[in-house]
């Protein structure tokens, strides 16, 4: 099987200094988006006392030549602490502090997309968006195989393995469940988790979170995914389609609603949503991945529970279709609705963000409308 070589150092020689005191300091582990608008980063500092809320944490700055973010002869980037967490690897009291980056001149940087993110959330705020995002992942090997299945061929067909049970069926529970515990606690908004179609897939999802915070916690929880891999000398990788052939991609759903829609009669609001996203299918799919749908043209071809990228739909409980109501709902006549498109590797804030646009702020072609002055 196929680890890194750091996983195999002693773990428990590991352990013998990780329960030394810390005798009143704290380790916090400043964890940002790089230049990729995929890739996380992090680095750690000592503060003198425990922070009790992300005002305790201080700037810091990088070196943004070194993650695509910058140039040699500018590279000082910030990092401005938004939300905190407890830290599942160091333990208490240390921390998990999400930041977003900002420029030299303190603009945000490209990969920065939490800023706008916030503006809109922040206008819409009074109509209570809940969001639930399910990200899906794929299990590697460090020779980028995926885990568990066999060197020189492929495993049996797809059916016996989505929410599967057995040693012929999943690979790699051990790394799902230590990822969902650390989850919890650290503070993440973790609410489940299931093998996937794909063998070696798998799928957590996050929510229901409100506002800003789902892009906050959907990136926290990715950092200690790879975390956790890292520990178990594996890789997850967030590609949308990393096997090509008769084998799922791998999705971001999103299920949305906002208070109108949870309330009794709350299916013509859902309605009224959905039409207004059917008219804008092509703003939606550029923001969806982080190549401008090119990501997505190989997982959104209307096979494997998708539906095509150049078409728009929807359908009660139609797994096939853009956008999904559930079947509860549409018996209940309220609830919320699943968004299908966004790709395993989007942006949750640009994800969230184009869907405030669209149905709450009543935005209507390619183009969006800079907020900054309002």
């Amino acid at each position: 099987m196929s680890v890194s070589h750091s996983s195999r150092l002693n773990k428990l020689v590991r352990e013998q200094y990780m329960r030394l005191p810390q005798d009143g300091l704290v380790q916090v582990t400043y964890v940002w988006i790089d230049g990729s608008g995929e890739g996380v980063r992090c680095k750690s500092r000592t503060l003198e006392k425990e922070p009790k809320s992300i005002e305790d944490v201080p700037e810091w700055n990088f070196d943004g030549s070194s993650t695509a973010q910058a140039e040699g002869s500018n590279s000082d980037m910030f990092l401005v602490p938004v939300r905190m967490f407890r830290d599942p690897f160091c333990l208490d009291p240390n921390k998990l502090v999400l930041c977003e980056v900002l420029k030299y001149n303190r603009k945000p940087a490209e990969t920065n997309l939490r800023h706008t993110c916030k503006k809109v959330m922040d206008l819409v705020k009074d109509s209570h968006p809940w969001f639930g995002m399910e990200q899906e992942y794929t299990l590697l090997g460090i020779n980028g195989h995926p885990y568990g299945w066999p060197d020189n061929g492929f495993p049996g067909p797809q059916g016996p393995y989505y929410c599967g049970v057995g040693a012929d069926k999943v690979y790699g529970r051990d790394i799902v469940e230590s990822h969902y515990k650390a989850c919890l606690y650290a503070g993440v908004k973790i609410c489940g988790t299931n093998a996937e179609v794909m063998p070696s897939q798998w799928e957590f999802q996050v929510g229901p979170c409100e506002g800003i915070e789902m892009g906050d916690h959907l990136w926290m929880a990715r950092f200690i995914l790879h975390r956790v891999c890292e520990d178990f000398g594996v890789v997850a990788t967030l590609d949308p389609k990393p096997m090509t052939g008769n084998w799922n991609g791998a999705g971001c759903h999103t299920n949305y609603s906002t208070e109108e829609m949870r309330r009794e009669g709350g299916l013509k609001h859902i309605e009224a949503a959905i039409e207004k996203l059917s008219k804008r299918h092509d703003y939606h799919i550029c923001v969806y991945d982080p190549r401008g749908g090119r990501d997505n043209s190989r997982r959104l071809t209307g096979h494997h529970e998708t539906s095509n990228i150049f078409e728009f739909s929807a359908g009660v409980a139609n797994r096939g279709a853009s956008i999904r109501i559930p079947r509860q709902v549409g018996q209940d006549g309220y609830g919320y609705f699943e968004d299908r498109r966004p790709a395993a590797n989007c942006d949750p804030y640009a994800v969230t963000e184009a869907i405030m646009r669209t149905t709450v702020l009543n935005e209507t072609g390619v183009e969006t409308k800079d907020y900054a002055d309002h």
